[in-house]
Formats: structure tokens, sequence, C-alpha cells
């Protein structure tokens, strides 16, 4: 090639603006990831004899999201509006259960523990929230909220702490602490337990959260459920992520650990330290979460709420399609939250879909978003494929004339 002569410039094509998207982490993947989970959902549908268009209809009507548009009014407002209280009261767990999950990730662990860091939360403030009837009622709030945190926060650290004195795998360790979790909450509710209520011996339930430490309801009936300021509180805590993990040197050390454990040592960073300090805020987030919903709606806790706990399993779901990022975790808390409260038998019209069924629906949706959750793998091939269709062929040389060199 002479000197005067310019390299062919490429066109953008649609393709590579895609695969440009899918690198930067983009909301691409995370749309797709959905979207065949809803078409996979609908495919089950079909075979089991529904028909998936009027069962998503009927969920969405169920989440009360049309409550967002102008169009909606009248009495279908009204029932709207009911439906997306408890579907932001379903979202605020799940919003900081991912962060719980995220902020792990980004710090190179994986957390399964969040499930058992909210069921502690949950203890600590059902403790805390049924004790001390005379505290002046925003601080009972702010007591049991801390408790519940710092015992989320101690229960994740352990597991920090195993991996960073011994090398323990935190995958293991935090799945036998929600074990753990579980089998003391049992305990300690059990009939005869230490926190059994004392006024329903007959019952393995926790003492009521006195009236002083419930969190106020803002929009909608507090005997009916309204959606209590723990959302504002979870919204906070998506801020209070992002700068910590983005904005401070203990989000920059955090990332690097993630990247490159070996480099973040060689650069003077205590990875051990990290290691514990991470697990110590995934379990504030997960304890958190636990002190919304027990101060929030639920109010008390009972050995069956413990035993069939699962907002901590979704968390580890809300983190891999947010991309482990705030506003991203946020949407699909979102998402998630609304699935669950659409498929619920209080709003789901049976007439079309059986709820029970419809909660099975949303287990599916879920597994499915866990497990093409890696479809960056997936999405660049197929880009790379259809780059290789549309790109142009290079034109063969002309052959060279006779006596030309």
């Amino acid at each position: 090639m002479s000197a005067t002569e310019e390299p062919e410039v490429r066109a953008a094509t649609p393709a590579s603006r895609l695969a440009a998207y899918v690198r930067g982490g983009g909301v691409i993947v995370p749309l797709l990831t959905v979207t065949l989970a809803f078409l996979a959902g609908g495919l089950v549908m079909l075979v089991t004899g529904k028909d998936p268009i009027a069962t998503y209809e009927a969920i969405w009507k169920g989440t009360g999201l049309q409550w967002l548009f102008p169009w909606t009014t009248g009495a279908d407002r009204v029932l709207a509006a009911s439906n997306l209280q408890q579907t932001l009261i379903i979202t605020t767990p799940l919003i900081l259960t991912g962060l719980a999950v995220a902020f792990a990730f980004r710090a190179g662990l994986f957390n399964i523990g969040g499930n058992g860091q909210y069921i502690v939360g949950s203890i600590a403030a059902v403790w805390v929230g049924s004790s001390f009837a005379d505290m002046p009622s925003f601080l009972h709030i702010v007591l049991a909220i801390i408790a519940a945190c710092a015992a989320g926060a101690f229960w994740a650290g352990i597991a920090g702490f195993l991996k960073a004195t011994t090398g323990a795998h935190e995958v293991i360790s935090t799945i036998m602490l929600n074990w753990i979790a579980v089998w003391v909450g049992v305990w300690l509710f059990s009939l005869g337990g230490p926190l059994q209520n004392n006024a329903q011996k007959s019952i393995p339930v926790s003492e009521d959260v006195v009236e002083g430490a419930k969190l106020p309801v803002f929009w909608g009936d507090p005997v009916l459920q309204g959606l209590h300021i723990g959302l504002f509180i979870a919204l906070f805590a998506v801020i209070v992520f992002w700068i910590l993990l983005i904005r401070s040197t203990i989000g920059f050390e955090v990332r690097a650990v993630g990247f490159n454990p070996e480099a973040a040592r060689y650069s003077g960073m205590n990875v051990g330290k990290n290691y514990i300090l991470v697990m110590a805020v995934c379990g504030l987030f997960a304890g958190l979460a636990g002190a919304m919903d027990v101060l929030g709606w639920q109010f008390r806790i009972a050995t069956n709420d413990i035993q069939i706990a699962y907002f901590g399993y979704i968390g580890i779901a809300v983190a891999l399609l947010g991309r482990n990022t705030a506003v991203g975790t946020l949407a699909a808390a979102l998402l998630f939250g609304a699935l669950l409260s659409g498929t619920s038998q209080r709003n789901l019209d049976p007439t079309i879909f059986e709820p029970s069924l419809a909660t099975n629906l949303t287990w599916i949706i879920q597994g499915l978003v866990i497990l093409i959750v890696s479809a960056d793998v997936l999405v660049l091939g197929m880009i790379a494929r259809g780059r290789g269709l549309f790109r142009r062929r290079p034109r063969a040389a002309a052959p060279a004339a006779e006596g030309e060199p």
C-alpha cells in the first residue's frame, strides 16, 4: 500500500453498534434477557392450554402499574392504586437484597447469604420493635433499623472473615449461614422459645411490634397495608450504594479487589480487610430489608415465615438482571416486585389464570432470567455472525497484466 493510500474505513453497522452497547454494559442484554424469559413463560402457558396474552394482561392489571398512566380513571384507578401499593411494598426489600448481592459481585464475591442476612435482620428488628414500648416513636424506629443493619452486617461479616483468614469460599459459607439463620429463628419463636409470644403460648410466633415502632404509611390505608416510608429508605440506600461504590475510596478499593485481587494486594491494598468490609456492607443492606418488612407491614414473625422466606434469593436474580448497578438493580427489583404482586391471589383474576399456578410462573421466569443472564456471550456470538453476513466482502484483486511485476 502506498504512502498516499488511506486504509479502508468501515461504516458502522447496526450490529457493530449493538455489540458496542453490550460491551459497554447498557440495557440491551437485560432487555433481551427479560424478553426471552417472558417468551419462554408464554410458551409454557401455550403448552398447558392457557392464553399467554390474556394472562400477561391480567398480571399487568394486578401490578397496578397502569395507575401511572393518566387514562386510567374511576374505579379502575382506585383499584390500580391499591395494587401498586402492594407492588411497591414487595419491591422495597427486593431493592435492598439486590444491592446486597450486587455490592459483593463488584468486589468479586458471590453473596448467596442474602436470605440469612435478611432473616437475622428481621429477628433483630422484631425484638427491638416489640420491646421498649415507652420509647419515643422516631427513636424506636431508628434503633430497630440500626439493630437489623448491625445483625445483618455481623452475619455476613462472618463469611467475609472466613474468606479473609482461611480462604473459605463465600458461596459455601453463606449457604451454611442461611440455614443456621433459619433454624436459629425457628428455635427463637417456637413454642417455649426465648422470643415466643407470651400472650399466645400455643402459636409459634414473635411478639407484635409496638405501635410506636411501625413505619408510617404515606399512601393508602394503614389498616389495609398501605405503602410505608420504607420505600424512600430503600431509594436512599440505592444512592448510598452508588456513592459508596463509585465516588469513594472504599469503592475504588472494592472494585480494584474485584477486578484483580493479586494486583490490588501488590499495590498495597488490604484484600482481606476489603473482603470483610464488603460482606458486612452486603449484610447491612439485607438486614435493612428485613427491618423494612417487619416494621412496615408484617409486624411479627412466625416460624413458618422464616422457613419460607425467599427475598434474599430473589435478590440474586435482581442483581444479575440489573448488571450489579444501582439503577439496574432498582429497575430489576421493580420488575420482580410487579411479577410477585401481579401473580398473587390477592390481585390476579382467577377466571383468567389460577393464582397458584401464576406464582409458579413467576418462579419459572425468575429462573429463566438467572439462566439467560449469561446471554452476553450468546448475544455477542449472534452479533458476530450478523457482522459477518452484512460485512462487505473485499473485491478480488484484478489479474496482473503481462509484463507487469
